[in-house]
């Protein structure tokens, strides 16, 4: 046997306040969605929509549309969920906001009882008013109305607790958050609230009077003056508007929010994904006719026309960035100074973005801030880094063996500067390999490498526990007296090294095979002849002596290249120190200590 479902609309309205709506408030934008729908559907009539406040807490919502008949009441505000008519009616085009049914519901957010006289425009309807009068608990009743024109008027009397919402002065903040834009004549006792439109169609007298318009509009809308402001146009999803550029830095992980319209209603303040995620530099204002809105009307749908509309306007952003290159590049640059992060992250994606990247965008170098092209322009032969420790303690060495070097640590740098190749393969720049300094380091003559092997063997027994190969070069700067330089491949031998020690029997072996493999590259301790202090160092003759000095200096170069300390790094580090400073105490018999 066939049963009909039982609807607990108590429990409904309770599922839209928690799980639907995300406030009560909305329940005005409901009713006014109504109200303008049946304007629209009432071609031709002027287009009004009165709020009246009531003593006590009431409300009312007076509209001259397109009205009801019995049956339609019956049809569209008594049977949840029923909208298999609403197409002969006219409320299936696309140019409604939208739906009686669960619009009408909303108003049980703040009331305990609702009523709706109406009476139909239709030619072929009868001329009598309907009152329909709902009640929270399920129940409701139709029966004769009294009202002259054609057209609805819904009245909502608060249940307790609710009152707040329908204070006069709430209900005009709402009136004004929601219906601002709408084309009708929308008023909350007697006082207008619609004005001319969307402020970015309106007419000027000329370009910088629409600008200081606009500038005026994003103060009061968000608060801030805007570095610029873009105009927005997808006509495939009926959208206009304007992007408000931050005149101040905002982090890349800062979730967009956009105030969206839908066909001038307000759909909310706060919408996410109307952007490409890049796109956190900017604050819009749309107003859309073809993008859809979710159930509660708070968010849009994702679906294709979302995902093609956002990456139009994705474009519209590239384009100004692409026109202010050409036009104006001094403000380009102010713009890069402070949104960077979401330049940088379209670069990584367009070429046209990695030519402007390329061309104004500032790195950190070893030359100080300046552009890659500059930089590649200075140094032919430009290396870069991938993190800022290893090019903080390489720069200045690098710099002055004429290495022209790059910082690429930070945030989207490595992938910007290893993508040029992509736009100018002479544009490229290559990696640098520590080890490869070196190379560039003087070499000292004959004689005095010859002078120095006893003290250089001396040296390597100092460290050689230690993984390290000690040699002597000539290089500036002159105030470092020691350079710890590891090569990728050594760095590699390392880890795994240190990933043997820690593992099981079985993945020791494995790694120890790996490591096999790997080519014997050692680190190198390279001692600054060109130093005072290196070069007193290796003058000692006493082994133990130079053992303690080797150590320290070895220790002094891994602090300032701030490479991890290994314990056996440590223990060597304050085994010298306690050395050298018991040896400073008290001398030795050979007098090197005095």
């Amino acid at each position: 046997m066939e049963q009909a479902f039982q609807v607990d609309l108590r429990g409904v309205v309770d599922l839209l306040s928690r799980h639907l709506y995300s406030s009560p408030r909305v329940y005005l934008r409901e009713l006014l969605q109504n109200a303008v729908d049946a304007i629209t559907a009432a071609d031709g009539v002027p287009g009004t929509v009165r709020i009246e406040t009531l003593g006590g807490g009431g409300l009312r919502v007076h509209d001259d549309g397109i009205g009801l008949t019995e049956e339609e009441v019956h049809r569209l505000l008594a049977t949840i969920g029923r909208s298999s008519k609403r197409d002969e009616l006219g409320f299936a085009r696309h140019d409604f906001l939208g739906q009686f049914g669960i619009g009408l519901l909303s108003g049980f957010l703040v009331a305990d009882e609702i009523e709706v006289v109406t009476r139909s425009a239709r030619a072929d309807a009868p001329e009598a008013a309907v009152r329909w009068t709902g009640y929270a608990d399920g129940r409701y009743r139709v029966e004769p109305g009294e009202r002259e024109a054609p057209g609805t008027t819904v009245t909502l009397r608060p249940r307790p607790g609710s009152a707040e919402l329908l204070d006069p002065e709430i209900v005009a903040e709402l009136a004004r958050t929601y219906g601002s834009l709408l084309p009708v004549e929308l008023t909350v006792d007697g006082a207008p609230v619609t004005g001319e439109g969307p402020p970015w169609r309106a007419a000027h007298a000329d370009p910088a009077r629409r600008r200081r318009a606009l500038d005026a509009y994003c103060r009061d809308l968000f608060g801030f003056e805007p570095f610029d402001v873009i105009d927005l146009d997808v006509p495939e999803a009926g959208l206009t508007g304007v992007a408000f550029v931050l005149p101040q830095p905002v982090s890349p992980t800062a979730r967009g929010a956009h105030r969206v319209y839908l066909k001038r209603m307000l759909l909310a303040e706060n919408v996410e994904g109307l952007l490409p995620e890049w796109a956190f530099f900017v604050r819009c204002v749309v107003d859309a006719g073809e993008l859809r809105p979710t159930a509660s009307r708070e968010a849009l749908y994702e679906d294709e026309l979302l995902e093609s509309a956002r990456q139009a306007l994705g474009e519209r952003l590239r384009q100004w960035l692409v026109r202010l290159s050409e036009t104006d590049p001094a403000r380009l640059r102010g713009f890069l100074r402070l949104h960077q992060l979401g330049v940088k992250a379209m670069a990584l994606h367009d070429d046209d973005m990695l030519r402007i990247v390329h061309r104004w965008l500032e790195f950190e170098t070893s030359a100080g801030p300046m552009t890659l092209a500059e930089f590649r322009r200075r140094h032919s032969d430009a290396r870069f880094v991938t993190s800022v420790e290893e090019f903080r303690r390489l720069s200045a060495v690098a710099g002055a063996q004429g290495v022209g070097l790059v910082n690429g640590g930070y945030v989207h740098d490595t992938e910007i500067i290893e993508r040029l190749a992509a736009i100018d393969p002479d544009a490229a720049l290559r990696p640098l390999d520590p080890a490869e300094l070196t190379t560039h380091f003087g070499v000292l003559d004959p004689a005095a490498e010859l002078a120095l092997r006893p003290f250089l063997a001396a040296a390597q027994r100092a460290v050689e526990r230690l993984g390290c190969e000690v040699v002597i070069r000539d290089f500036d700067p002159a105030s470092l007296p020691a350079l710890y330089l590891t090569s990728r491949a050594a760095q590699h031998r390392a880890e795994l090294t240190e990933a043997r020690e820690m593992a099981d029997d079985l993945w020791s072996d494995v790694l120890g095979a790996l490591n096999g493999a790997v080519a014997a590259d050692r680190p190198q301790l390279v001692l600054n002849h060109r130093n005072p202090l290196a070069r007193r160092a290796t003058a000692l003759t006493e082994e133990g002596l130079i053992e303690l000095a080797v150590q320290g200096l070895y220790g002094q170069a891994l602090l300032y290249g701030q490479h991890p300390l290994r314990p056996a790094d440590t223990a060597a580090l304050n085994r010298s120190f306690l050395g050298l400073l018991e040896w400073a105490m008290h001398g030795d018999s050979s007098g090197e200590g005095k």
